[in-house]
């Protein structure tokens, strides 16, 4: 599809979902929304994953619209500071937040947020997930997960994994996996994803629960061996990779993004922005370019993100409580 048809049916599709319920087409013409730019705050640096994929979805909502749809990058604190700024916003349907695993983490962390990832802002919609992969070095001498597990039973707090620091979410990963197979792994926290995967590729360190993009280059040249994906079904990036959940009962990580509003954003804005999103996130044009860019599209319901934040507020707390983590603030 090239890039005039595309636009043109992203914007059949906003019309489509207007038309589709006329007591709010009725409200959305009389108050004009977005008769402005629309700002969509996004916690961390261009570039990252997050970005990456909120830039998926705010392109075509401008397009949609004939409104910029501008994309402001607040980054600090692991999202700390974009969620303070986004959580004080007017709720006028002109600011939007986008979350991550992060903000579903850090109330089990953190006492000094200075704000309630629940309470301050309304759902609008789930966006994408990021998956991570378990992957070995070949020295590990394993090629499958119950090999790893067993090994790993054997020689309790002798196999050690990297992770991106102390609290994230490949960190978290290892702990749910340390939790649930009943093994104990020992951590060992980098400062970055890059640094902990140049050590899993250098031997250094045996295992890294991994984000695709940083794994998959390495998984190809053979550098270091898949061993289970946390998705709970196959991952589009990596279909030759079995989930841990396979193996693992219950087992479920993956890195997320999703999009929230100020607390108190009118609801017809939300209801018309969920749709507009939902139908951006399933367009058959979309899947592919995000998946190329490690993100896989989470379409749902305000309601659909709503419990599966405080899903994953609940499973996180319970790892860090058992697992004892603790970070400096």
């Amino acid at each position: 599809m090239n890039r005039i048809n595309r636009r043109q049916v992203l914007a059949g599709l906003g019309m489509g979902v207007l038309g589709a319920a006329l007591p709010m087409r009725r409200v959305f013409a009389q108050d004009k929304w977005p008769a402005k730019p629309v700002n969509f705050i996004v916690p961390f640096p261009a570039g990252g994953p997050v970005d990456t994929s909120a830039r998926f979805v705010t392109k075509p909502l401008g397009e949609m619209w004939g409104q910029a749809a501008v994309v402001d990058n607040k980054a600090g604190a692991g999202g700390i500071v974009a969620a303070r700024i986004a959580a004080r916003e007017k709720p006028d349907g002109y600011t939007f937040f986008f979350p991550s695993i992060h903000h579903a983490v850090h109330p089990s962390l953190r006492t000094d947020l200075g704000y309630d990832i629940q309470k301050d802002f309304d759902p609008v919609g789930t966006v994408a997930r990021f998956p991570i992969i378990l992957c070995a070095h070949p020295s590990l001498g394993v090629k499958s997960l119950q090999a790893l597990i067993d090994k790993a039973k054997a020689s309790p707090g002798q196999i050690a994994f990297s992770s991106s620091g102390t609290g994230g979410g490949t960190h978290l990963a290892g702990e749910l996996f340390n939790s649930l197979a009943g093994v104990k792994l020992m951590h060992v926290p980098y400062r970055g994803s890059a640094p902990a995967m140049q050590d899993l590729v250098g031997g250094q360190v045996d295992l890294m629960f991994a984000d695709a993009p940083s794994a998959l280059p390495f998984i190809k040249s053979g550098r270091i061996i898949p061993l289970g994906v946390g998705n709970p079904e196959p991952s589009v990036l990596a279909p030759d990779v079995p989930p841990i959940g396979q193996t693992v009962q219950g087992y479920e990580a993956y890195s997320w993004t999703g999009l929230n509003a100020p607390k108190g954003t009118p609801a017809a804005v939300i209801t018309q922005l969920n749709q507009q999103l939902d139908g951006i996130l399933k367009d058959p044009q979309v899947g592919p370019a995000m998946a190329a860019a490690g993100a896989e599209p989470m379409p749902g319901t305000p309601e659909d993100f709503a419990r599966f934040l405080d899903n994953e507020m609940k499973k996180w707390n319970k790892v860090i409580t058992e697992a004892n983590i603790k970070i400096q603030s």
